[in-house]
């Protein structure tokens, strides 16, 4: 069972000393408060749980918050800061709008360092490296992407995408970007891209020979020898320019796709890919299209392979809701089932996320939503456990251990957690037993990252 909630809560009139201690006395009452009352939901139902809590008032308190960051990190006296002034979200939603920014794509290294490209794929970002408490910036790379192996990188280029052996290791291959034309039928003048498609993921493939790019503009196997397009496929390229001419006949012909996602199996075999306007397409390594799944919800938005890859997840969604289908992959060749249709092989895995972003670990999916939660399930459909963050989830990734996960926002926060690690601080809101380390303010007008 998935728990949602609105964030409300009523704090009683007191009377503080100092910002500090309004701040820490509202915020551990709040999290004690809804997290009791989530505890008592789950266990013995809501119509048990009693009033839901209401969120204090801090907004005030909000710029004081962040001075105390600035300052702590600015002088390296970080110990006893969460302590003093625990993280919350909620404060600091009314200066998002000129502060937050996407980090789209993170990345833990061998080394336990994490990339991270900072800034909206749409627009121009950089790469940092985080290595303890430092960050630094990545010279010369805006957009990168790590295989399902975890050996092979993709780096954005302007002759095309590199493919390396290792963060920083040697070349194993350059695919030049599409030219937006693939897969276009012959009988339309279609124009064609007039600069690289910004990516949306990079994946290099488990050999080091090609590349699945997933882009606004189209998604697309590269290889050396060239582009191939997987979405639109031409069928839906043909009946999109037909409608085109006839109803905006001075309109250039061009494509562009929405929720645009993918990914691949660990060897390569499997490509899942999807858009807004799509089914749950799986291909094999050959480009033939083998599943055609219709989502349980409207817009196909993300898919996952489970840890052991027995699972494929499905997540479609509707506003800030969506519905996440597993389906055995031994069952996806050959099949096809229209939107919304019950299958025998098809159980519901989650129901109300909206998926930007997942994980897996022995047989459960770790997932990021629209509303900023992390959430667990098991692939039998299970609920495991969530963990608040705020904002809308863009990436996470996992430790080959399965111990760190990295968890980054579309408001410039990225999150550091230990599972399975101990009791959790006394500021989180969720279940279980995992803690959050530290996490990371990569705002827009702040001179410097900032730790908390």
């Amino acid at each position: 069972m998935t728990v949602y909630f609105k964030v409300s809560y009523f704090c009683p009139t007191m009377v503080f000393n100092s910002p500090q201690a309004e701040w820490r006395t509202k915020t551990l009452q709040y999290v004690a408060a809804i997290n009791a009352f989530v505890e008592v939901g789950l266990r013995d139902g809501w119509d048990q749980a009693g009033e839901e809590p209401e969120v204090p008032d801090r907004e005030h308190l909000a710029n004081a918050a962040i001075d105390a960051v600035r300052q702590a990190n600015q002088t390296g006296n970080l110990v006893r800061l969460r302590e003093q002034w625990p993280p919350a979200h909620q404060p600091f939603i009314h200066l998002l709008q000129e502060n937050g920014q996407s980090i789209p794509m993170v990345c833990i290294l061998p080394d336990s360092s994490i990339l991270a490209r900072i800034g909206a794929v749409y627009e121009s970002g950089r790469v940092v490296h985080i290595v303890g408490d430092t960050v630094s910036d990545v010279p010369d790379v805006e957009f990168f992407g790590c295989g399902p192996n975890r050996r092979y990188f993709a780096i954005a280029a302007p002759p095309g995408i590199h493919i390396t052996d290792g963060w920083n290791g040697p070349i194993t291959a350059i695919c030049p970007w599409p030219t937006g034309l693939e897969g276009i039928p012959d009988s339309f003048d279609a124009v064609p891209l007039n600069a690289p498609p910004n990516p949306t993921k990079l994946i290099p493939f488990p050999d080091g020979t090609r590349v699945l790019l997933v882009s606004a503009d189209g998604i697309f196997v590269l290889s050396p020898e060239g582009a191939s397009r997987l979405l639109p496929r031409k069928s839906e390229i043909q009946e999109f320019f037909e409608w085109l001419q006839e109803n905006h006949p001075d309109d250039d012909l061009s494509l562009d796709l929405s929720m645009e996602h993918g990914t691949l199996s660990k060897d390569g075999r499997l490509i899942v890919v999807g858009a807004q306007d799509s089914f749950h397409l799986v291909f094999d390594a050959q480009l033939n299209l083998i599943s055609e799944i219709g989502p349980h919800s409207e817009y196909p938005h993300y898919a996952l392979f489970s840890a052991d890859e027995s699972m494929m997840a499905f997540n479609a969604c509707h506003f800030y809701n969506g519905t996440t289908i597993g389906v055995p992959t031994h069952a996806l060749k050959g099949m096809e089932t229209d939107f919304y249709e019950e299958d025998s092989h098809i159980i519901e895995l989650e129901d109300g996320a909206r998926v930007y972003a997942g994980v897996s670990r022995q047989d459960e999916f770790i997932v990021g939503d629209a509303s900023g939660y992390i959430r667990a399930f098991s692939t039998a459909g299970d609920f495991r456990w969530q963990l608040f963050i705020g904002s809308a989830i863009s990436s996470m990734d996992l430790s080959s251990e399965g111990k760190i996960l990295v968890v980054s926002t579309y408001a410039g926060f990225l999150s550091i957690i230990q599972l399975d690690a101990g009791t959790p601080a006394p500021h989180q809101i969720g279940t279980d037993n995992h803690v959050e380390s530290h996490r990371w303010l990569f705002w827009k007008n702040e001179p410097m990252p900032l730790i908390w």
